[in-house]
């Protein structure tokens, strides 16, 4: 039995650039950090004693003899992408819900192929975990994704990631004094809307905008070089990486109708009446998470103006997807 964890991500500045229809033309950058949320994937080969091959347990519970009659797209993919001919049982867990704006369809492709390679004794690095799942969801399974959520549950940690027109990207750890650090976890806010949406949808509707967004876009991708300034220069007032996220939402509800809906712009505008600086609808867009950045002190404020809100503690994290349990055998 295999066991992966792997995390979900917060991402401040960028997105948007990391769409290859964008950055393939004029390159792309991200700020992002993973969180100590995670995904679960536990994977094991299945005896040959049941009339199914594989089991596959989610919010569903699939018993298939074939690969072809997996229903959930992101298995059936991965195991046809990496001829998987043995019966397995996969079981996923997840600390969030999905389809939130947390990148948590990427982290659950990365820790079912690292579960794979794993179950084959293969080690396996995070830059081929990365590269693999990106090549899955974009290329075999034909979603509307971007390439950053891939590559920050393969690496982890708070990164600047670049995108190269020839399709390759750097990962930069983004060094903060421990204090910095620290001061910047305190102002932020993770509240879930509880509105879920299929990323893919929204994300087709700004990737058919991109040539008409070059402004903003560009905007965009500058802000992650100003935001990485503002945290590790100290003399600047942390407050100015708040104020910078709310500019960022402004451009991000530009890029498409489908990122905003009027009750998102409602929570957003009581949030900053509470005492927010700044925050914005994570992911795509159009539901999820809103991240919000306020003084610690103005937090009792905001969740009791948001009292309808599930509100997440969090921390950061930087170990990226891991195996937690490896019992080849079963043992």
């Amino acid at each position: 039995m295999i066991i992966t964890r792997t995390p979900f991500r917060v991402s401040f500045f960028g997105g948007g650039t990391d769409y290859p229809g964008w950055f393939r033309d004029h390159g792309g950058a991200v700020l992002s950090t993973t969180i100590n949320k995670f995904c679960y994937i536990t994977c094991r080969r299945l005896p040959p004693f049941f009339e199914h091959k594989h089991r596959i347990v989610y919010s569903r519970i699939e018993n298939v003899i074939h690969n072809s009659e997996i229903e959930h797209p992101a298995v059936r993919a991965i195991l046809n992408w990496a001829n998987i001919g043995d019966g397995l049982e996969i079981h996923h867990d997840g600390d969030l819900p999905a389809r939130s704006g947390l990148g948590s369809s990427s982290a659950f492709t990365v820790g079912l192929v690292h579960a794979l390679y794993s179950l084959r004794g293969h080690m396996t690095n995070k830059d081929s975990l990365a590269k693999d799942a990106i090549h899955i969801e974009q290329n075999v399974i034909g979603e509307n994704v971007g390439s950053q959520d891939q590559i920050a549950a393969a690496y982890g940690g708070f990164n600047r990631i670049e995108f190269k027109k020839d399709g390759n990207f750097d990962v930069a750890p983004v060094v903060l004094p421990a204090a910095r650090r620290e001061e910047l976890r305190d102002h932020l806010m993770l509240c879930f809307t509880g509105v879920s949406r299929i990323a893919s949808d929204v994300a087709k509707s700004k990737i058919d905008n991109l040539k008409n967004r070059t402004t903003e876009l560009s905007k965009m991708r500058e802000m992650v070089d100003e935001g990485i300034h503002i945290l590790q220069d100290t003399k600047h007032p942390i407050d100015e990486f708040g104020k910078l996220l709310d500019t960022s939402w402004r451009y991000k509800r530009s890029l498409s109708k489908q990122v905003s809906t009027p009750e998102i712009d409602q929570l957003y505008e009581e949030a900053q009446c509470a005492g927010a600086t700044g925050g914005k609808i994570l992911g795509a867009g159009g539901g999820g998470f809103l991240l919000l950045f306020a003084k610690p002190g103005k937090h009792a404020a905001i969740r009791e103006r948001l009292k309808n809100l599930v509100h997440v503690p969090f921390n950061f994290e930087d170990a990226g997807s891991r195996v937690v349990l490896y019992q080849p055998n079963g043992l």
